[in-house]
């Protein structure tokens, strides 16, 4: 599953925290930023299953955000999969998750910042806020330093420090500790990062106010931390044995799909079957097009999802439900991922033209494969608003927030993976789908809790689980192997 260079010499350090809301993406993003105006390429990464993060990432550094997810991809592939996105890079930052020893519920360390950073033997910079505390910090930072031997926590950046006063007294309880302030910023030093029901408002839906707001971070970073400590802080990381994930090999290495391609039961019935975006190849020597959702309702993607299709033979072509009045021309599958359709429902809704194509796509059995919110998509309605009406369930917006890891076997076989193969998966999400399954379910999930949810009718894969295909290649392969022969 690797190969194709190893970058381990990469300058890396890892932002983390005593818990959540303590500052990370601020200075994490703003870090990337400062760095990335300083004219080094910045490699940016972020702990856990979270979309929104990496958006700011991207904009920080001008490259892609990835994500570093041990039990999504497995422990296994951390590194390498960190080093692929490290490629050509001066330093890489890796923004953690939650507090810096907190992971998956009831499984130890397992998918924490503590775990990431001691595979990439990275050391780690702890963001403290410091509003209502003075030298309790250092009993702090003391438990902190001293919880895990295997975790380096080589500095500390102060977070929301209230005067000049209140940072020497913190600097002088620091000392004691011996770990050194590599930044202080003020109390009254914010940057503008609206949030609503699951957190910060996605890059792809603020733009020029995104922009601004990381630029802003990346100038309170500049000014407050010590950047020269902080790029030699990451030049002690320890080197890293093994390549770099790679998307050709990882397909090589993983199985292939059965054939002849095993019976999916009937396509959804809708509309009378047209071509949509014009005829799919009918030959094997022609595009396998696959039409990847994006923009601003639908902008949670992992970037190895279209990596994996592009090397298994697809050209894979994004398209903006919101703003795209057509499938692109010769789409022979369909990938809806995640992102906020309940936002932006009503122009989903007037966008008819295009919702009657996805739903003769799925009607003529070509593949379609949707997360979250595709599966909102899909449904006939959405609180109460018509969407593509390839499912017999309807959506609505719920006060309940279900979150959380998920371990789950594939029920029934589909165009993601044959019935009985095991993934792991994260659920994020205010809405609620009924009924939450079908009569072929997608999934049947064993962690927290035994139950069963997602549609599999056809050539459509629909369900609430969002999974990082990089932990099983084989999708992939499964998707366009299916995009060639229906």
């Amino acid at each position: 599953m690797t190969g194709a260079g190893s970058v381990g010499s990469v300058p890396r350090l890892v932002i983390a925290a005593p818990s959540s809301g303590s500052g990370k993406t601020t200075v994490a993003t703003g870090l990337m930023a400062a760095l990335s105006v300083r004219g080094m390429a910045v490699s940016p990464h972020k702990v856990g299953p979270d979309y929104i993060d990496p958006g700011y990432h991207g904009l920080a550094t001008g490259r892609v955000g990835r994500n570093l997810d041990a039990y999504l991809c497995g422990a296994e592939l951390v590194a390498p999969l960190f080093a692929h996105g490290a490629r050509g890079c001066d330093i890489a930052v890796v923004e953690g998750v939650m507090g810096l020893f907190d992971g998956a519920a009831g499984e130890g360390e397992l998918a924490s910042t503590a775990q990431v950073a001691k595979v990439l033997r990275a050391p780690v910079v702890l963001v403290v806020d410091a509003s209502a505390q003075a030298r309790s910090a250092a009993a702090l930072v003391h438990g902190f330093v001293s919880f895990d031997p295997e975790v380096r926590v080589g500095g500390v950046i102060l977070n929301k420090v209230g005067s000049e006063r209140h940072e020497v007294v913190l600097r002088e309880a620091l000392e004691a500790v011996g770990v050194p302030v590599l930044g202080v910023l003020r109390r009254g030093a914010r940057v503008e990062t609206p949030a609503r029901h699951l957190g910060l408002v996605p890059v792809a839906e603020r733009a020029a106010d995104a922009v601004a707001a990381v630029d802003a971070m990346g100038a309170m970073v500049a000014e407050g931390c010590d950047l020269a400590g902080l790029v030699a802080l990451a030049s002690s990381a320890g080197p890293l044995v093994g390549a770099a994930w790679d998307a050709d090999e990882a397909l090589v290495s993983s199985p292939p799909p059965p054939l002849p391609f095993p019976s999916l039961g009937a396509a959804p019935q809708g509309p009378p079957v047209g071509r949509p975006g014009g005829p799919r190849p009918q030959t094997p020597d022609g595009p396998t097009v696959v039409a990847l959702a994006g923009g601003a309702a639908f902008s949670f993607s992992y970037a190895e999802h279209a990596e994996l299709l592009t090397a298994a033979g697809a050209e894979v072509v994004t398209f903006d439900p919101l703003r795209d009045e057509e499938l692109p021309e010769g789409t022979s599958g369909v990938v809806i991922g995640g992102g906020f359709p309940e936002v932006y429902a009503s122009e989903l809704s007037a966008n008819e033209g295009l919702r009657k194509q996805i739903a003769e796509l799925a009607a003529s059995g070509a593949p379609v494969a949707a997360e979250c919110a595709g599966l909102l998509y899909l449904c006939r309605e959405l609180d109460g608003m018509p969407m593509c009406g390839v499912l017999d369930a309807s959506a609505r917006m719920s006060e309940r927030l279900t979150l959380g890891y998920r371990d789950a076997v594939a029920v029934s076989d589909s165009v993601l993976a044959a019935a009985g193969t095991r993934m792991r998966g994260h659920e994020f999400h205010r809405t609620v789908v009924e009924p939450g399954a079908g009569d072929s379910p997608a999934w049947g999930v064993r962690v927290p809790e035994r139950r069963v949810e997602g549609f599999v009718v056809g050539g459509v894969h629909a369900s609430y689980l969002h999974t990082h295909w990089a932990s099983a290649p084989g999708v992939a392969r499964r998707f366009v192997e299916r995009c060639r022969t229906s």
